[in-house]
Parts: structure tokens; sequence; C-alpha cells
């Protein structure tokens, strides 16, 4: 089993100078507990960077996308509570992205996730679809210390759902196009994957935009239902 459900939630930020501390207890004790409460959803996890950027990288998998435009998923954002109102101001470079599970394969979590916000050039977005699913990430996850590649492609109806907690970030999200995960057991071993198999290079000649944008992140906290 790879991604629990069928859609996921991945949001990118950095937090603002001396607030990180508070961050990771109110994100720890809080805001996951909350969010894998909610209907649907299924784990919610939190990442650190090891190289790239931004910071944190908070993860969440649901059972379809249609969780993440739910009533209760929208009552929730919509009511946020105290402690959510002081920290969503501490945010910066936010990217949020709602996206739907294209591919998953492998079992279980790595302690690291390499993320790849990518997409395809003007009529070539059938060729790095297939490139991607039909030859890259089977051959990633045959790697040894690799134990999982998903490929996600942003829903941006459910993503731009307006929210209360939207209006508390200090500027509007970002939004990925389509994501590329890649799980593992250490830095070195998901980062030789990605350099081989998912480089700039590559990448381009299968038709993809030159606006890649690749982090590698060590797990700090996962919850599931």
């Amino acid at each position: 089993m790879g991604l629990l459900g069928k859609g996921i939630l991945a949001f990118w930020a950095d937090i603002a100078p001396g607030g990180e501390a508070e961050y990771n207890h109110w994100h720890t004790r809080e805001h996951i507990p909350e969010r894998v409460g909610i209907a649907g959803f299924l784990r919610g996890r939190r990442y650190v960077a090891v190289s790239g950027g931004p910071r944190y990288l908070m993860f969440y998998e649901t059972e379809t996308v249609e969780t993440l435009a739910s009533p209760a998923y929208l009552a929730r954002v919509n009511d946020p509570t105290p402690w959510t109102r002081r920290m969503l101001p501490l945010f910066r470079n936010s990217n949020r992205t709602v996206c739907r599970v294209a591919l998953s394969l492998g079992q279980g979590v790595g302690g690291v996730m390499a993320t790849l916000r990518l997409g395809p050039l003007a009529g070539r977005e059938e060729e790095l679809r297939a490139w991607l699913s039909g030859t890259t990430l089977p051959a990633l996850i045959e790697r040894p210390g690799i134990v999982g590649a998903h490929f996600c492609e942003a829903d941006l109806a459910a993503t731009r759902v307006p929210t209360e907690e939207r209006k508390l970030r200090d500027r509007e999200d970002e939004v990925a196009r389509w994501v590329v995960l890649v799980e593992g057991t250490e830095p070195e071993a998901v980062e030789a994957a990605c350099r081989d198999h998912l480089s700039p290079e590559a990448l381009g000649r299968r038709g993809a935009a030159a606006d890649t944008v690749l982090g590698v992140y060590r797990l700090l906290f996962c919850l599931s239902r």
C-alpha cells in the first residue's frame, strides 16, 4: 500500500523568524489531530527540509479529493481555533495544492520524502504523464532505499475554495500543477534516485517546463486515523 487514499493536500511553507518552536508544537498537538479527526482524512504528516525549500512540508492523505471541499472540512477551515489564528499569519512563501492521486507505488512511510513540483509544456502533457507513470516511477520504486513513488495532479477547483484560514496567511498561496513524491529511508538514497531519474535534463527531454522545484524533506511527525 502506498498513499492511503485518492486525494492529497500538500502544503509547503516557511515560518516567520522566532515562530518555529510554537509552530511545531501547534502542528503536532492541535493541527494534525484536528485534521485527521475530520471525516475522510486518513493520515497527516509534517516534514522539515533537508535540502531545497520552503522549510516545512505539511501533507495529508484523504479518501478522495472531494474530502478537501466537504462540508465537514469547510466547517473547520472557516472556524479556525484561537491557536490557529495566531499561527497562520506566521506562514511565508506558502504553496497549498490539493491533488488527485494518479499513481501510487510502494508500501509504508519513508523517513525521507522528495517533492518535485512540475508541469508539462504546452502540447506535451500526455508524453510527460506517460513517461512518469509508465517508466520513471516504476523504475524508481525498484531502487534500494526507495519505499514509495507517487504522481499527483492538482485539482484547482478544490484548491481554490475560499476559506477563513486562507485570509489569515500573509499572501495568496501558490499552487503546483503536478507533484511527484519519492519516499525513502535515507536522504542519500532519495537524492540519488531523483538525480538519476528526475533531473532537469531528463524532465526537459520528456516535455516538462523549466520551472520545476525539488525539495527533500525529513519526517517529523505522522498520525493516522
